[in-house]
């Protein structure tokens, strides 16, 4: 079963990136996504975007919304390369997907910030 190790501890930094909130984990954040691949901890001082939604459409998803802890664990896996190659590209974006889903957004909505991803996000991984 896929889990994350607890509520996010972060600090919001005065240092906006494209104009998007960015905030510096204070503690080791940890996703397993239970499927024997083991699991994903970004480290304290990881700095993250969240969710990189630009501002026109931060009503589908804030910065801090439902998908906050998801973000997080995807974007480490994009400015690790996927922890140094153990994760594709393809499939940290999966993994993304299934995050939203413990994190109970609803379907249409990770469908919506999974395809976003696959399609804008190849400039960003290992980044």
């Amino acid at each position: 079963m896929s889990s994350f190790s607890g509520p996010l501890q972060v600090r919001i930094l005065d240092v906006p990136r494209d104009g998007r909130v960015t905030a510096e984990l204070l503690k080791p954040f940890r996703y397993d996504p239970g499927s024997g691949e083991g699991p994903i901890e970004a480290p304290a001082g990881f700095v993250t975007d969240f969710a990189s939604v630009p501002w026109g459409l931060w009503n589908l998803e804030p910065p801090l919304g439902d998908a906050a802890k998801a973000a997080v664990v995807h974007d480490y896996l994009y400015a690790s390369s996927g922890l140094s190659g153990r994760f594709s590209r393809a499939r940290a974006d999966g993994l993304f997907r299934q995050a939203l889903a413990d994190s109970g957004v609803p379907a249409w909505k990770r469908f919506v910030l999974w395809a976003a991803v696959r399609l804008g996000g190849a400039g960003g991984w290992g980044h």
